[in-house]
């Protein structure tokens, strides 16, 4: 019985601590969302665009797939029966979006960045990573036989003497980050990252799109391609389970990257396949992804509207996009924020260590498209 008193011990130390995480029972309307008998506006929703709540969309789907049968499990891998039409049309898909050489269709952002950098890396290379990439990414780091390193945030001086003094070390050096940053909600550099990367012939950029993806750029491709630098990137990483309201996640890559990760990445090669009428879904969105111009600047509109009432407020507010941060401190005063305000009918939660560091617990404000600048006012008075 020793080993359950001490996840009993580690709980209850968690608890003492606010940092005790539960699952929710809740009913999805829409943007709303019922939790504990009271209706709310769902301000922890990655549903950016809006698109998962569009009933017109559905039935468009809907319509479409009238007839195809497409199935609902893939019922194996794609390495054996899985792969079927629809990957490949999907993945033709982002090659005409992103005028690619490839790209590479996953079961989700957490199976794409634990299984890329390992599939890669072998102990001759060397990754140098944003101290505020994801959980996924560092699990990748870990998983994989490289050496790493991580970078102050968003600091390109300290980045730029590591790659100084380390790029004759190693075979290969990764630097790798996230373009908008799913904590603070701020954005790396992506033109200063393709610079620096340039000055070596050994060194590869790493990125992570699935906060930018459906939401910034002309067509909705994320920030690289607001920034135009798609082609700069080695490897360009994205989901489709945030704002394309769908499932899964893509890696537009060159050829030969594409064929190694099929045979190399275990999280690919050992995991059942998304369900053709997933990717048939997926499909339908991307297609329509460039024309959702009207979402992303409502987005925007909401987005510095938050911002400013934050900052009005006399928070340090970060974020340059649509994920707002209430930088609060302590788990406990985070937990009651939190409270305050879904009693005054908005769903926000508060974010708490080991998510993000100690002493930064926080709310994280995730608008979405769908909302009205009328629906985020009652917030000046209640921040």
């Amino acid at each position: 019985m020793r080993l359950y008193d001490e996840l009993q011990q580690e709980l209850d130390t968690l608890k003492q601590k606010g940092n005790l995480r539960r699952l929710s029972d809740m009913i999805h309307d829409g943007k709303m969302i019922c939790a504990n008998g009271q209706e709310m506006l769902n301000l922890s929703s990655n549903d950016y665009l809006g698109l998962a709540t569009r009933q017109d969309l559905r039935e468009a789907f809907n319509k479409e797939q009238s007839g195809k049968g497409e199935l609902f499990t893939s019922s194996s891998s794609r390495l054996l029966t899985g792969n079927f039409a629809i990957y490949g049309v999907v993945e033709q898909r982002l090659r005409e979006l992103f005028g690619a050489e490839n790209a590479l269709v996953f079961n989700s952002g957490y199976h794409a960045n634990t299984g890329i950098l390992p599939a890669i890396c072998t102990s001759d290379t060397l990754i140098l990573a944003d101290k505020l990439v994801h959980a996924s990414i560092i699990d990748g780091i870990r998983l994989s036989s490289a050496k790493y390193i991580r970078y102050r945030h968003n600091d390109y001086g300290q980045l730029e003497k590591l790659l100084e003094k380390h790029q004759g070390e190693f075979n290969h050096i990764i630097i790798a980050t996230e373009s908008i940053f799913s904590m603070d909600g701020d954005e790396a550099d992506l033109k200063r990252l393709v610079a620096l990367k340039k000055q070596y012939d050994n060194v590869y950029l790493y990125v992570d799109e699935a906060h930018a993806f459906g939401v910034r750029g002309r067509k909705g491709l994320g920030l690289a391609e607001e920034l135009d630098c798609i082609h700069d990137i080695d490897f360009l990483v994205g989901t489709f389970g945030k704002a394309l309201a769908s499932m899964g996640a893509y890696i537009v890559c060159r050829e030969v990257v594409r064929e190694y990760l099929i045979n190399r990445m275990r999280t690919l090669i050992f995991t059942t396949a998304l369900p053709p009428i997933c990717l048939a879904w997926t499909d339908f969105l991307l297609q329509h992804l460039p024309s959702f111009t009207a979402e992303r600047k409502q987005l925007q509109v909401l987005s510095r509207l938050l911002k400013q009432l934050i900052e009005d407020k006399g928070f340090v507010c970060p974020s340059t996009s649509h994920i707002i941060p209430l930088i609060i401190g302590q788990s406990s005063e985070a937990i009651l924020k939190a409270e305050q305000l879904q009693k005054h009918g908005f769903y926000a939660l508060p974010v708490r260590p080991p998510t993000v560091p100690e002493g930064t617990s926080r709310l994280r404000f995730s608008l979405s498209a769908a909302f009205t600048v009328e629906e985020l006012e009652p917030l000046r008075s209640l921040l």
